[in-house]
């Protein structure tokens, strides 16, 4: 018996040590499941007091939707980063092998700069390059001087663009971006507006592709036209080789802006704007870099591209002095009004909606005809339409006067008869 008794004791005793082994793991299972989860929550959160900027946005760029913001519309200096709407206006407004003649104003321009002299001409194209790679500020004024006719004339087609962008909160005064100042204010932008330029030269101008090419480049190396001197650029911008899918971008540095730029990324047909302006004075260059990569990460953690299940829509709409088919009622007419549409992808973060509006009218006057546009239905998400569809009538109604109601009846006479 007392053999048996220290038996079964044993057994029992190696099922507890088992059980709590076996808890053990699982307790320390779920703590590392949940220390993973904590890790990637607070990877994925931003906070304004995150980044070393003043001002600085995260855009989608296909939409042009602000999806996080730092004091995204304070007016401050942009330095270099000007130069992205100096180059799509070149490109816009140039041609790649014009000749570009150095003045004596171009020649005079401080560093960084070519060193070009004063009569040496250059082909547009090469000093396109050496702009966006070394941000060459004599290659920025040779370039407004060819386009624009002068530094001002240039100066006030940046101004045009900027408006015709949205980009209220913007002054152009130099193609470079050197601080400046005149009686309108000092040469300044804001993160949002920034944001926006660069998606217009990525997404939306006619010259996108030569924009990229250029900006993408790693190096260049040109003469003047008559073929003399060897000029060589590097392009500095670093984050090209620090995330997948980095696409494009300008940095900027001057006293008074401090670094500053704007970059884009795309990965799984996501693409994201990064801008910042006043990130850090020497000896803070790579701040601008930490901040890049800290908002770039957050779109890509957080936001996702997921369908609208848009479809076809229909409604009903009364019609005062309709007449349709049968005897002219003097109540409205009832009209089927229907909107065509499709599927659509859009970057949303978990807990967002699209909102649906629809604008059609309860009560409409005859007459109608098959396919009037009668309203419309848009799909919108903080402001920004993402999709738009007509509404239109399915049929025709008639109106309803003396003339109708003396038809109606001739015809059911004959009808009788």
């Amino acid at each position: 018996m007392k053999s048996e008794n220290n038996k079964k004791n044993g057994m029992t005793r190696r099922k507890r040590r088992i059980l709590a082994a076996v808890l053990s793991a699982v307790f320390v299972w779920t703590a590392c499941v949940y220390c993973a989860a904590a890790q990637t929550e607070v990877k994925a959160e931003v906070k304004p007091s995150d980044l070393y900027a003043q001002s600085a946005v995260l855009m989608d760029a296909d939409t042009g939707r602000i999806l996080f913001a730092k004091k995204g519309q304070e007016e401050l200096p942009m330095a270099s980063t000007t130069k992205i709407m100096t180059c799509i206006l070149a490109l816009e407004n140039g041609g790649l092998s014009d000749l570009v003649k150095i003045s004596g104003e171009a020649a005079s321009q401080p560093q960084v700069k070519l060193g070009a002299k004063e009569g040496q001409k250059f082909v547009l194209e090469d000093l396109l390059y050496s702009m966006m790679l070394e941000s060459h500020n004599d290659s920025a004024v040779a370039i407004a001087e060819h386009i624009g006719g002068s530094v001002q004339g240039f100066a006030d087609m940046m101004n045009d663009k900027a408006e015709q962008l949205g980009c209220t909160d913007t002054y152009f005064i130099t193609p470079n971006g050197l601080d400046a100042q005149d009686a309108q204010g000092i040469h300044h932008t804001t993160a949002e507006d920034l944001a926006r330029i660069m998606k217009y030269c990525i997404m939306d101008s006619g010259k996108k592709n030569e924009f990229l090419h250029i900006t993408q480049t790693s190096a260049y190396t040109f003469r003047d036209s008559d073929g003399n001197g060897s000029y060589s650029c590097t392009n500095h911008n670093a984050f090209l080789n620090m995330m997948e899918g980095a696409l494009s971008g300008k940095t900027g540095f001057t006293a008074d802006a401090g670094y500053c730029y704007v970059g884009a990324l795309r990965q799984d047909e996501r693409t994201f704007i990064v801008a910042l302006l006043a990130c850090g004075w020497p000896n803070n260059k790579g701040y601008k870099w930490t901040d890049t990569r800290k908002l770039m990460q957050y779109g890509l953690d957080n936001y996702l591209l997921r369908q609208v299940d848009a479809e076809d829509m229909t409604f009903s709409v009364r019609v005062e002095n309709g007449f349709t088919d049968g005897f002219p009622d003097p109540e409205p007419a009832e009209l089927t009004v229907s909107a065509e549409a499709e599927p659509f992808q859009v970057l949303l973060k978990n807990g967002e909606d699209v909102r649906r509006e629809c604008t059609v009218p309860e009560i409409i006057s005859a007459p109608v005809k098959e396919g009037d546009v009668l309203g419309t239905v848009t799909f919108s998400i903080d402001g920004i339409i993402l999709q738009e569809y007509p509404v239109k009538a399915d049929e025709t109604v008639g109106v309803r006067d003396a003339a109708s109601c003396i038809r109606y009846v001739r015809d059911l006479f004959l009808m009788a008869g």
